[in-house]
């Protein structure tokens, strides 16, 4: 019984083996558009908002959140829109 043990743990280990990383395309990152490219093609950026909406899952996340990026980017704009405060200083 003891000679079994180490020879069925051994066994085992040797069966399972190391397990294969999925394969990527090669161009996978190159067929992702950029950021500004979304921003600058709002048709395009509407259709792939709805698109992520409804099937992230199979354009992916990096393409998804690209989407979203570019649509924050889109809305914000550059983000140096300078704080201009009242002239009046609100009374309470």
């Amino acid at each position: 019984m003891k000679k079994i043990i180490p020879f069925l743990l051994a066994s085992l280990l040797t069966a399972c083996g190391q397990s294969e990383a999925p394969q990527k395309p090669a161009d996978s990152a190159t067929t992702i558009p950029t950021v500004e490219e979304l921003a600058a093609n709002p048709e395009r950026l509407k259709e792939l908002r709805q698109q992520c909406k409804t099937d992230r899952p199979t354009l992916g996340d990096v393409l998804c959140n690209r989407v979203a990026e570019a649509t924050r980017k889109r809305f914000y704009g550059d983000g140096e829109t300078p704080y201009t405060p009242p002239k009046e200083p609100p009374k309470f």
